[in-house]
């Protein structure tokens, strides 16, 4: 590949997307003990409280008030894919589900018609840091399946496929595969129904990649060829080299999918990488805030229904709920569907 080709976009808040993802953050908190009450055992003084995304002192509390999250606001129109890496979530929403998950699990939830949900980081532990490493990504829905019923799926850590490969001179770099698998990898446990990633065609695939110091690896073609797009996120680590040309920082990349694509951490530090690939739903896009449709005049409309419907109200005690002290993880569904991963 040449340099003309291999296309870079800085990492600023939030990464750069393309079609079909519409939003890309990462979330790398560093929570101190709690307070009991599942907020930090430390001074909120100097935030801006409600909207606090200072990373001070290495932590936000993002939209929480005494407990870091995202209390309860709508969506309508895509979904949220939310990746917990270390740490908890709890989810509540307007159907009445709840969930608590983290370490590895990732909660796909299709928005459709409209929904409100909480997305709140409680801090159990009084004795101990609590770390919070997560990715949400936003997925579009095509025109057809704006009005779909809301649905959230639980992909569980132990289910979700991961392989670890090692190279000649014996450096590893393990995959994730959260949708989409390569050959000779278990398939991953599928999105919800009505999910652009529920069509094959649309050769959605969402994966992270950690790479050992001095570890080369070959990103396989993907199977939609060049009607696919495909981008990494080199997001940790010193250096990196794709297809021979050096990426000096954290960036974006752009590489074809219709292709091998060769990578070798070249830094002395291990690498991380998230990839989002997917071929473009190729509809016009109209978004304010949380409602993502095709025209203005969906726009209007969807704060319309929300202000007349609330999208099935609230039923919570309070905008920030939280699950309780005990860390296990669980999903009630608005049917009454519970599940559990298993231990």
């Amino acid at each position: 590949m040449s340099a003309a080709t291999l296309t870079l976009h800085p990492l600023g808040f939030p990464w750069p997307t393309q079609d079909p993802f519409l939003f890309c953050v990462h979330h790398d908190d560093r929570y101190p003990k709690g307070n009991g009450q599942y907020g930090p055992a430390a001074s909120l003084a100097g935030r801006q409280i409600g909207s606090d995304f200072s990373y001070r002192d290495g932590w936000s509390m993002y939209h929480g008030e005494s407990v870091p999250g995202f209390p309860a606001h709508p969506h309508r129109g895509f979904e949220t894919v939310t990746l917990v890496r270390t740490g908890r979530i709890d989810h509540a929403d307007s159907l009445g589900a709840a969930a608590r998950y983290g370490d590895g699990d990732v909660q796909w939830l299709t928005a459709g018609r409209g929904i409100q949900h909480a997305e709140m980081f409680p801090l159990l532990s009084t004795t101990a840091p609590n770390p919070l490493d997560l990715f949400q990504i936003w997925l579009n829905l095509p025109a057809r399946k704006k009005f779909a019923a809301p649905h959230f799926t639980m992909l569980w850590a132990g289910d979700i496929p991961r392989r670890t490969d090692t190279d000649a001179a014996g450096a590893t770099t393990e995959l994730v595969c959260v949708a989409g698998a390569p050959d000779g990898m278990a398939t991953p446990p599928g999105p919800p129904p009505d999910s652009w990633a529920s069509d094959p065609a649309a050769d959605v695939a969402i994966w992270t990649l950690q790479m050992a110091p001095g570890a080369r690896w070959t990103l396989p073609a993907a199977r939609g060829g060049a009607t696919t797009k495909r981008r990494l996120y080199f997001y940790s680590g010193a250096t990196l080299t794709v297809d021979d040309q050096p990426v000096p920082g954290h960036a974006a990349i752009d590489v074809p999918a219709e292709r091998a694509v060769h990578i070798v951490n070249s830094g002395a530090a291990p690498a991380e990488l998230l990839m989002l690939q997917g071929r473009p739903i190729g509809e016009s896009v109209a978004q304010y805030g949380p409602f993502v449709m095709n025209t203005e005049a969906e726009i209007r409309q969807a704060f319309m229904d929300y202000q007349r419907t609330q999208f099935g109200g609230w039923q919570w005690p309070d905008a920030a709920p939280v699950h309780g002290n005990d860390p296990a993880r669980f999903a009630r569904h608005a049917d009454g569907r519970k599940e559990q991963p298993a231990r």
